[in-house]
């Protein structure tokens, strides 16, 4: 009779704690889960890369400095983009060629077509007085297939005769669209999209 009774009195443990240990998984689970996700949202500001802003306008230099260093900056967002290394060779090259007026050079980054409505005594009567600076890849965007649309910012200075007939200014800030494209598997420059000007504003 007294071991019936200790039996009895014994039964209610091991149901307790059946019941406790998929409660204790359950809390666990949630607060791990809790934690990760709080980890996440903590760390997706800096995970994420800022979203570039083109229409920004380039810090004022003092009169002088313009137009800026020659090297070619990105934005956090091209940082990021595959192809940042090839894009920012050529647009580099691009620029280089112009501010030390190679024209050998610039033929070897852009296409052909571009090459070809441009002889070399138009090309260095064109950039005679040309200086570029200030320059910045704010944004590659995918073209039709094999090719590239660079939003690029860059500040250009020139003798006011050779300055675009419709922005007779020195000083000149410029956004506008570079396109890319694969020619005998390389990246080059082609001419520049559309028949209307580039936005622009005066230093």
């Amino acid at each position: 009779m007294v071991n019936l009774l200790r039996v009895t009195a014994d039964q209610p443990a091991p149901s307790r704690q059946r019941w406790l240990i998929p409660v204790l998984v359950v809390v666990l689970s949630l607060t791990v889960g809790g934690g990760l996700l709080a980890r996440e949202l903590y760390r997706r500001p800096e995970a994420l890369p800022p979203e570039p802003i083109a229409e920004s306008t380039p810090t004022s230099l003092a009169p002088g400095q313009e137009p800026g260093l020659r090297e070619v900056e990105i934005t956090q967002d091209v940082a990021t983009h595959p192809l940042n290394d090839p894009v920012r060779q050529v647009v580099q090259t691009y620029f280089d060629a112009i501010i030390d007026r190679n024209y050998d050079q610039w033929s070897k980054v852009v296409t052909q077509e571009r090459l070809a409505g441009k002889s070399r005594a138009d090309w260095l009567h064109d950039y005679r007085s040309t200086k570029d600076g200030s320059i910045l890849i704010y944004r590659i965007e995918p073209g039709s297939p094999g090719s590239l649309r660079v939003l690029v910012g860059f500040t250009s200075t020139q003798d006011l005769a050779d300055a675009p007939p419709y922005f007779q200014e020195r000083c000149i800030r410029w956004r506008l669209v570079l396109p890319l494209i694969l020619e005998s598997g390389r990246w080059k420059l082609d001419t520049v999209e559309g028949g209307t000007n580039p936005e622009h504003d005066k230093c």
